[in-house]
């Protein structure tokens, strides 16, 4: 990843437009990043060759046609991916007043996943186009459960209540999924090829599907980001600004479960995408989360069409699938992050 903050102006400049400047510096690396990747694959193909395949292609060119048909629909697919996965986990960040935390957290991951297991098992499917919608009810479903029971009993669906929730129906999800799996052999082979998560099922077709998810989320994402602000800063000072909390809270919970389900059910789960970005976002932009919003849905892509280059480098003509190339990033990226930079509490 370039380092964006070199576009940065010196401080007498208002921070407005530091961080305008900075989301443009994004935006150059994340295209860079894009067209890059468009080139890299079993058969390199140059720079020069990529833009023309890009602005004027010859379908009779088999690398004009690769880069068409089969690279181009994954690079597209990484972009909404990366986004998704990064605006949902600052998101859950945000809400949960959690630096650790991820979309997982809500159970997300896990109730896509026994989806996934039931319709391999139960009725024998195995296309993508297929699963997509077993995985994306489960995990609407599993969130939806989430959020009824951290707001049982007296007072609110708190932070504390929603964490607690979710890890007691992830843990059980799980317990369920092992047990499938362990019972038969043929769930198991189907099931490995989602649950590493890759970004060569996310077609253009069963992308489609699932527009109307993503767009849905990202709106509600960018409708709750003031409102988080004043989260952020507890409870009563919340309602003192006159802030819905049940509203925000439920708004924020609908856009994490269309995003990272949506992405879920595409691509399987990818991991640290979520985890990661949010604290990038805010030690770019501060803790305003309608500038780190933005920065994250840049900077998740970045991440995330690297990672899936690496992988198609190291062990070519095979390829290292993304879900296990964010993981080896992410994790020592994650540590370092730690070390050096003051995790800023969302």
């Amino acid at each position: 990843m370039t380092d964006v903050t070199a576009t940065l102006p010196r401080p007498g400049v208002p921070a407005r437009t530091r961080r305008a400047l900075a989301l443009s510096g994004l935006g150059v690396t994340l295209t860079v990043v894009a067209v890059a990747g468009l080139g890299v694959g079993a058969r390199d193909v140059a720079p020069g060759d990529v833009v023309a395949a890009l602005l004027s292609p010859d379908l009779a060119n088999p690398d004009h046609l690769v880069i068409r048909a089969m690279r181009l629909p994954r690079a597209g697919a990484g972009v909404v991916l990366g986004a998704a996965l990064a605006v949902a986990g600052l998101l859950m960040q945000a809400l949960t007043r959690n630096p650790l935390a991820d979309p997982g957290l809500l159970g997300v991951n896990a109730g896509a996943s026994a989806a996934v297991v039931l319709a391999i098992a139960a009725f024998g499917l195995s296309a993508p186009a297929a699963l997509v919608w077993f995985a994306f009810a489960g995990a609407g479903a599993v969130a939806a459960l989430v959020w009824a029971l951290g707001t049982l009993g007296a007072g609110s669906a708190t932070p504390v209540r929603l964490a607690l929730a979710g890890a007691a129906v992830s843990g059980l999800l799980m317990s369920l999924v092992t047990a499938l799996l362990l019972l038969s052999h043929e769930t198991l082979q189907g099931f490995r090829f989602w649950m590493v998560g890759s970004l060569a099922g996310a077609t253009p077709a069963a992308l489609a599907q699932l527009v109307p998810a993503f767009a849905a989320g990202f709106a509600l994402a960018l409708w709750s980001g003031a409102a988080l602000n004043a989260v952020a800063l507890g409870d009563d000072a919340a309602r003192a600004l006159g802030v819905r909390l049940g509203a925000a809270r439920a708004a924020a919970l609908a856009a994490i479960t269309l995003l990272c389900g949506a992405a879920v059910a595409l691509a399987g789960p990818i991991g640290f995408v979520g985890l990661v970005v949010p604290h990038l976002a805010r030690a770019l932009m501060g803790p305003d989360q309608r500038w780190c919003l933005p920065a994250a849905a840049l900077m998740g892509p970045i991440l995330l069409l690297a990672a899936d280059c690496l992988g198609r480098i190291v062990l070519r003509p095979d390829e290292v699938q993304v879900g296990v190339m964010t993981a080896l990033i992410g994790g020592p990226a994650f540590v370092v992050l730690l070390r050096r930079i003051r995790v800023m509490q969302p």
